[in-house]
């Protein structure tokens, strides 16, 4: 997959193609490698799970594993290919069931595929910063995209419909996720956003609810309620709402089909639908 470098679209990440993709040799020469690339890639999640992802660096995860840097690049060409290794085996494999064998069809299926993605960020914080900008998708996280434009595969959704609503829910997740992470990642309440965030409006807006008064009654209305995740929830469900409001327009004849090459939206998602997905 990965061809020539020079010919290649991913240009100077050809490597990580490679590695992905399986399109890179293991080491033949000399005696049985004590090392491995998934024991490297699993080594450097745990430090990034820890420290983040700038805690990660080829001499930190030889250390770790008792190995020269040296050693390391028989198998990994340096830290672009590995945080590349990183992003896809954190993803994991993608959740399983499509729109058509999910109880209650793709609106069922496509919030199960949001929450488990939300559980990915929430267990790896760092896949947030690094899986923004160009970059390389491996199997695992092509995987989940595949999962989720499948749940809308019979909705009579464009593909360019399809993939852009990915994009989506996958961007309100994403958000959710880093208001999480920047609020706290060491605090108990980093999986409930909605508190993190009201608690530190509340604490913002001691001794200044006058020159802030709709935000402070809203805040105050927030706390006085029992729901968690709200702004989680409330996201996703205002998403699909809109998806099923179109879905059953496109139906009726009430909005007519977009042209897939053209008006169909931009069906790039390269923070990609998959984390990001």
């Amino acid at each position: 997959m990965a061809g020539d470098e020079k010919s290649s679209v991913f240009g100077d990440q050809a490597g990580s193609v490679e590695l992905l993709w399986g399109g890179r040799e293991r080491p033949s020469r000399g005696p049985k490698p004590a090392l491995s690339v998934d024991r490297i890639t699993r080594t450097a999640i745990a430090i990034a799970d820890i420290g983040g992802l700038s805690a990660v660096s080829m001499q930190r995860v030889a250390g770790e594993l008792d190995f020269t840097k040296m050693s390391l690049y028989r198998y990994v060409p340096g830290k672009t290919e590995l945080v590349a290794l990183m992003i896809d085996a954190a993803m994991g494999e993608p959740p399983g069931g499509g729109g058509g064998d999910t109880p209650g069809g793709w609106r069922a299926a496509l919030r199960k595929w949001a929450e488990q993605l939300t559980v990915v960020f929430h267990r790896h914080p760092w896949l947030l910063s690094a899986t923004i900008g160009p970059r390389v998708m491996g199997p695992n996280e092509l995987g989940w995209t595949e999962r989720a434009v499948a749940t809308l595969a019979d909705t009579g959704l464009t593909g360019a419909e399809q993939l852009d609503a990915v994009v989506v829910v996958s961007g309100h997740i994403r958000t959710i996720a880093q208001v999480s992470a920047s609020m706290g990642l060491d605090s108990a309440r980093a999986k409930d956003p909605e508190q993190v965030m009201s608690a530190a409006l509340n604490e913002l807006l001691v001794g200044r609810s006058d020159r802030f008064p709709a935000v402070a009654a809203a805040v105050a209305s927030a706390a006085a309620g029992s729901a968690r995740n709200q702004a989680l929830e409330f996201g996703l469900e205002r998403i699909l709402d809109g998806l099923e409001a179109y879905i059953s327009d496109r139906a009726d004849g009430s909005v007519e089909q977009a042209d897939e090459a053209g008006q169909g939206g931009s069906s790039g998602g390269s923070e990609q639908a998959g984390s990001g997905h």
